[in-house]
């Protein structure tokens, strides 16, 4: 575990999306329609916590945001990585494409990096 910050230096805040991979790969979905359900989920996952003291950080820094986007195999991934992060107490928005019903992506609200980023690990980056 990294030491903690002196207080001087202040978090650096990131939002975590996750992306099916599968969609592309699999499923031959255009690359500019999962671009889009990436862009959903990280706008709805920072309207619904819009009131947050990380998510007003992270907006006031509109030059310098840091986003990470990773990829989950496939629709099980990504449902059972949102239940993980309900029980652990992550606050983040699965994207459920409508009016298919196809879980596609999920967005963590801002969070400074050290918080979640364990939670991630076993995602890669999105290719």
């Amino acid at each position: 575990m990294m030491a903690a910050p002196g207080a001087g230096a202040p978090t650096r805040l990131v939002q975590y999306v996750v992306v099916r991979s599968d969609l592309v790969h699999k499923l031959s979905w255009p690359l500019g329609a999962v671009i889009t359900q990436a862009c959903h989920a990280a706008t709805a996952a920072i309207h619904l916590h819009y009131g947050d003291p990380d998510t007003q950080r992270y907006l006031e820094e509109l030059d310098s945001m840091h986003k990470v986007v990773l990829g989950a195999p496939d629709e099980a991934a990504l449902s059972g990585l949102s239940d993980a992060l309900t029980q652990a107490g992550v606050s983040h928005k699965l994207w459920i494409e409508q009016p298919e019903n196809i879980p596609t992506c999920l967005a963590l609200k801002p969070y400074p990096k050290e918080t979640v980023q364990p939670l991630m690990k076993k995602f890669k980056l999105f290719k």
